[in-house]
């Protein structure tokens, strides 16, 4: 396989179709398919990201190609989200944009999609409890969600917000009025900003209403469909990786999205066998008419609801599976001698945290465990939609915290050792593996026919999409590419922790 290195002062060049389908890419996957794909034609990648000075400012005589740079705090994991005429993106405060709000919160920019000028942001203080619950300097992992002039986050508090996209500059809106007492941490006063702060419409606090007790972090990235949001819980075990504090509370939820109230509950119980926590987001679609979310569970099985409520004998109202898959090989839960594979080892089970992706019909998801756990074995696994059958599985990758890509039946992979797959989709037979030699935390993006994502090395790899064992070109970003590229509007957005490129001419 040819790889080319390209230095950050080199530039990449390719053909481009002639035709263009410009769009917004409002939520994590582009819509509820959560398949990362674009359908853009011309995407410019031939790009240089220039130089940055000590004070880590992009000089942007330096670049070629980039629209615009936003400095993000220190650390970024959450995907970006482009939707009318706003860029946002979740991050942490090291890099205060009001010097009246310092030290460690979690951050949500509003940029102008134009300009990456600050519009305004939501600035959540920590919950205190340390890597507990609230990891230090983690920042917002959640995509926010952006439906017409409405913005909804799942903050590091593991509250779920609704934003007005224009912030406080059209006034205070909605029922929550709190706002300044909101931003202020203990012991500190930060006044409200009216052109900078954040106007949360209604907050649903998933601690104090649910019980539930997020692990090391909060992440989902809500899923939007008629007037209800879904999202994730990241109910999970304590610092012990073996106790259960809320075994009863949900591990998902669905809210109105217009006041905020709970409509319904995850009833698949997977709570109870939570093997780390309820990080995945939700997934729609529909088959034969009849509609299907569909969750990765925390216990290792992947699940597919209708999405109607069922109330149980206590009156709450419950989204009961119709169908669930075990996506662990038996061996990786029970070894030959009959005995328990413990969790966080190598050849022990994992759950499930990149989001399940639908394509014609079928749902396509792979285990992982936290980073922080290492390598391990893993599987891909390709689902019936309606029935839940397994159609085909692979073994032969490791753990991923990634969403997969499918496109022209072929569906490529990144799991966490480095390593890239692309197999065919129908039969999960294998065209392709590379092996990028680094950390993988971000998602595969096939755009204008190529595959692009970054790595821990702070390379954007650019593979060619297809059958074939593909060229490979990279250009390094500077810093740690932990989160997934995305294209809306002709334009490419690549974050890197403490970065934000718009790449385009």
């Amino acid at each position: 396989m040819k790889k080319i290195n390209i230095l950050t002062t080199a530039f990449l060049t390719f053909g481009f179709a002639p035709a263009s389908f410009a769009s917004d890419w409002p939520v994590w996957g582009g819509n509820g398919s959560r398949n990362m794909i674009s359908q853009e034609k011309e995407v410019v990648m031939d790009f240089n990201p220039g130089e940055m000075d000590d004070n880590e400012k992009v000089d942007l005589s330096t670049t070629q190609n980039v629209k615009w740079v936003a400095k993000l705090g220190s650390q970024a994991y959450g995907n970006v989200t482009i939707g009318n005429g706003c860029v946002f993106v979740g991050t942490n405060n090291e890099s205060p944009r009001d010097p009246k709000k310092k030290g460690d919160r979690g951050v949500v920019l509003c940029l102008d999609e134009k300009t990456g000028e600050l519009k305004w942001q939501l600035v959540i203080p920590k919950l205190g409890a340390g890597k507990v619950s609230d990891w230090e300097y983690i920042g917002v992992c959640s995509s926010p969600a952006i439906d017409g002039d409405k913005v909804y986050v799942v903050t590091n508090r593991c509250e779920v917000v609704c934003l007005d996209i224009h912030g406080l500059t059209n006034g205070n809106d909605g029922p929550y009025k709190q706002e300044a007492e909101y931003v202020k941490p203990k012991g500190m006063q930060d006044p409200l900003d009216e052109k900078m702060d954040a106007d949360i419409l209604w907050m649903y606090d998933m601690r104090d209403e649910l019980g539930v007790f997020p692990h090391n972090v909060t992440s989902s990235s809500a899923l939007i469909v008629g007037n209800r949001v879904y999202v994730a819980t990241s109910n999970g075990v304590d610092w012990s990786h073996t106790n259960i504090p809320s075994p009863l509370s949900p591990s998902w939820i669905a809210l109105d999205k217009n006041t905020g109230e709970l409509l319904g509950e995850d009833g698949s119980g997977a709570s109870e066998n939570a093997l780390h926590a309820a990080w995945s987001s939700l997934t729609y679609g529909k088959v034969e008419g009849e509609e299907i979310l569909v969750w990765g569970g925390t216990d290792g099985f992947c699940y597919g609801y209708p999405t109607e409520t069922k109330a149980d004998e206590d009156g709450y109202e419950l989204f009961i599976p119709k169908w669930k898959v075990d996506c662990n090989e038996p061996h990786y839960r029970i070894d030959k001698s009959g005995k328990k594979v413990p969790y966080a080892t190598p050849p022990g089970p994992s759950e499930l945290i990149g989001t399940p992706v639908l394509y014609d019909e079928k749902i396509y998801v792979a285990i992982g465990q936290d980073p922080e756990h290492g390598d391990g074995v893993g599987r891909l696994s390709c689902i019936d939609l309606k029935s839940g059958n397994v159609l085909w599985k692979y073994t032969e990758a490791g753990r991923t915290i990634s969403t997969v890509s499918v496109m022209d039946d072929l569906v490529y992979l990144a799991e966490y050792a480095g390593i890239i797959h692309c197999l065919d989709a129908q039969t999960g037979k294998v065209y392709w593996t590379y092996d990028s030699f680094s950390r993988i935390w971000g998602s595969t993006l096939v755009a204008a026919g190529k595959l692009l994502l970054g790595n821990e090395d702070g390379d954007l790899l650019i593979l060619d999409h297809g059958k074939k064992e593909p060229e490979v070109k990279t250009v390094n970003m500077g810093a740690p590419v932990y989160s997934s590229p995305v294209v809306a509007n002709g334009t490419l957005y690549v974050a890197t922790q403490t970065h934000l490129y718009a790449i385009g001419k």
